[in-house]
């Protein structure tokens, strides 16, 4: 018996194709009995008789002709619908919608989303950045980004990417001219690159050691509210700035950077792709999550 609701229409469909309830129930592999109960049904519901029925011939009724004109089209959209939404359960396809912070969003597109998006080409991802913490249900999203202790406690949260830190930098030519801080409150002697948060208030630079957690509240000539800007004002020798390691590690490892309190910056909460409880996830979505777990071993 077919388990998409479409019994009685196929039914008619197939009766009107094939001119035999017996042929029709073979083409859509039911009983003759079954068939029968299935057209009863639909005319009882319809009032009208939709076929001419004798023991040697089956015909359409008039009202059977209009039905099926009318019918026809609809059931094959309907069933072409089905056919694309159950191929999404095969093969990753369509449009994975996810809501981040711009920081972690840089954190994993290379090594997660575009990788992703390499080994999926029908998969389509739409990341959209902001500083708030989002309902991603009400606002129509298949996943969040978010560190671990942001992570709404009603969603599923999987791990992604490596330990994360801070890190605190300047380019070769400011220390050349500057001593390098030793300490978070070292800071308060130097130049440095304020950050505004998304909620407008400044962010205290945090730090901790041995347990021990410190903020500074640091003074500079300029205050800016993106990484990608105050990595442009580091690297321009204006002053000290506060990235998270991923932002500028490519800057270290190539000299253009010089990390200063390391020991002053512990590993961080680690990122999370988060969910819902969901059933008949896409093969995409699964394809996705399957992936985020990977990264993270």
């Amino acid at each position: 018996m077919s388990k998409h609701g479409l019994i009685e229409f196929d039914a008619v469909l197939a009766i009107a194709r094939r001119g035999s309830f017996r042929a029709a129930a073979l083409e859509l592999g039911l009983s003759t009995t079954a068939l029968s109960n299935a057209i009863a049904k639909l005319e009882g519901q319809l009032g009208v008789r939709l076929f001419n029925r004798t023991t040697r011939s089956v015909s359409l009724t008039e009202a059977g002709r209009d039905f099926v004109e009318q019918v026809g089209p609809a059931v094959s959209t309907i069933h072409e619908a089905m056919g694309a939404a159950r191929s999404q359960q095969e093969t990753p396809s369509g449009t994975l919608r996810i809501n981040a912070f711009a920081t972690g969003a840089r954190e994993i597109l290379g090594p997660l989303l575009l990788k992703f998006l390499r080994e999926h080409p029908k998969v389509h991802v739409d990341l959209v950045t902001e500083g708030r913490v989002v309902d991603i249900v009400a606002e129509g999203f298949d996943l969040g980004l978010r560190t671990a202790n942001l992570v709404p406690t009603d969603m599923i949260a999987v791990p992604v990417g490596p330990p994360r830190s801070f890190a605190v930098v300047a380019s070769p030519s400011y220390f050349k001219a500057n001593d390098k801080p030793r300490t978070p409150p070292d800071l308060l002697r130097h130049s440095c690159i304020r950050i505004r948060l998304p909620n407008g208030a400044l962010h205290r630079w945090h730090f901790e050691k041995d347990g021990q957690p410190v903020q500074i509240d640091v003074a500079g000539p300029i205050t800016l509210d993106e990484a990608s800007l105050s990595r442009i004002a580091v690297l321009d020798h204006v002053g000290v700035g506060y990235f998270m390691e991923a932002d500028v590690q490519d800057d270290i490892r190539a000299g253009r950077l010089i990390r200063v309190l390391e020991d002053w910056t512990p590993p961080l909460a680690p990122l999370c792709l988060y969910y819902p409880t969901r059933r008949n996830p896409s093969a995409a979505f699964k394809a996705l999550i399957d992936m985020a777990r990977q990264s993270a071993k």
